[in-house]
């Protein structure tokens, strides 16, 4: 079924895996759609514009006691033992000092990264397979587990980043997650494009330190806003889109995609970032369901879509030379490109190195190998194993095994430009990390 109205959940919406994966599905469409209509009709997409809807952010604050003892009793005796324990708050403070400066993250993006945002955003309740392998309920990933930006914040010993819109049980004193599935770097497309992140993120620090300011507690102090690194995976939908666009005009669409997410880290050093981590966009032409659906296309060797990839990597081109010219520009400021298209077309590429057997095959689906993947039919008639590795969760988005593998290789430094271990870029202070050998 698609909602349950009262009962358990109290009205909120419970979506079937079917109909959550067609819901996503549908809405990445009208995303690409409209990019399309970006070139054909300006006046189509202002009207798509004045229907956008707007964030509406929720805080929540705590307050503790005063952490002051007192003694009760005018000369009653206090036990030796009693007056040489140590004080919670103290203990806990040094502790943070032993520690050094907290991490921090602030990232922005769209499903790739999304840790739950469109699900809280929407007041959707995802149902199981997905969480199954890591969280074991389902988080609002579209993932059987972890998405990249988890593992990230996995091998800097923080907790996992919390999205922007959930209001409850959040804790932001590690970063926050803007990130939202469907989302595109493009203005006006989706509700949550990067534009609107960055809006969120600005929000999101003055209300943080007018807290402070105020005696109150806030998530996130200067030193940490000043210290945070600011991650951006995002552009993949609005490559997507561009492949619906006659081919003599991609070159200026894409121009027009790198520029606007240079207008982000413009906006982002201007409050304060100085450490960017950039992804590229992955190999959109070896995703399952573009596969199986296009089988007329010009397939490569490896069975991945040409055309795909081919836009895929002229994105990250122009992505690259965008972090070179802000690196030259912005000499205060440590901008790292990761080429993510190489990361993961390897693991087609390279399939047997990793024990992946069906490269393009996809773990919730139908139809068996080796696609699993049949257009218009959605849910997990055919479930991998939670133990195979698999790469492909719907068609579209990396299993638990895949994101852990891609953050692998992406933390390395390996694949980025400078050539800088991720880890080295929160080591406390706003220094230029040195590059790896």
């Amino acid at each position: 079924m698609a909602m349950a109205a009262g009962g358990p959940n109290g009205g909120a919406k419970v979506v079937s895996l079917r109909l959550q994966y067609y819901c996503v599905f549908a809405a990445v469409g009208v995303a690409v759609i409209v990019l399309s209509l970006t070139f054909l009709s300006p006046s189509a997409m202002g009207a798509v514009r004045q229907n956008l809807g707007t964030v509406v952010a929720v805080t929540t604050n705590s307050s503790g006691g005063d952490g002051v003892a007192r003694v009760v009793g005018g000369g009653e005796a206090v036990s030796a033992v009693a007056a040489a324990k140590p004080e919670p708050e103290k203990e806990k403070e040094k502790e943070k000092q032993k520690a050094g400066p907290p991490v921090v993250l602030f990232n922005f993006g769209d499903s790739n990264s999304d840790t739950g945002g469109v699900a809280a955003a929407g007041g959707i309740h995802i149902m199981p397979p997905e969480g199954r392998t890591y969280f074991r309920r389902p988080t609002g990933r579209l993932s059987d587990g972890r998405v990249i930006i988890d593992f990230i914040c996995a091998s800097l010993k923080t907790h996992e980043l919390n999205p922007y819109l959930k209001a409850v049980g959040s804790d932001y004193s590690n970063g926050v997650n803007f990130a939202m599935a469907g989302s595109t770097v493009s203005h006006g497309v989706s509700p949550y494009s990067l534009n609107v992140q960055v809006d969120q993120f600005v929000y999101f620090k003055r209300r943080s330190l007018e807290l402070i300011e105020l005696g109150l507690k806030g998530p996130v102090n200067k030193e940490g806003f000043e210290n945070a690194l600011y991650m951006m995976d995002i552009g993949h939908n609005d490559v997507a889109g561009v492949m619906h666009t006659p081919s003599d005009q991609w070159d200026k669409k894409l121009r027009q995609i790198v520029g606007e997410i240079g207008d982000a880290m413009r906006i982002l050093y201007d409050n304060g970032a100085r450490k960017f981590w950039i992804h590229g966009t992955g190999a959109l032409g070896c995703l399952p369901a573009l596969v199986v659906q296009e089988k007329g296309g010009e397939h490569d060797a490896h069975g991945c879509l040409a055309s795909h990839n081919r836009a895929a990597q002229a994105f990250n081109k122009k992505l690259s030379d965008l972090c070179d010219e802000v690196r030259l520009r912005l000499k205060d400021a440590t901008v790292v490109y990761t080429d993510m298209f190489a990361i993961k077309y390897g693991f087609v590429a390279n399939h047997t190195k990793y024990g992946i057997e069906w490269p393009l095959m996809v773990c919730c689906g139908n139809g068996g190998p080796p696609y699993n993947f049949m257009p218009g039919k959605y849910g997990c008639g055919d479930l991998c194993g939670p133990e195979e590795k698999v790469l492909s969760w719907d068609g579209v988005h990396f299993t638990d095994f895949g994101s852990g593998l891609a953050a692998k290789h992406a933390m390395s430094g390996e694949y980025s430009k400078p050539r800088v271990k991720l880890a080295s870029l929160l080591n406390g202070s706003s220094k230029k990390p040195s590059s790896v050998s």
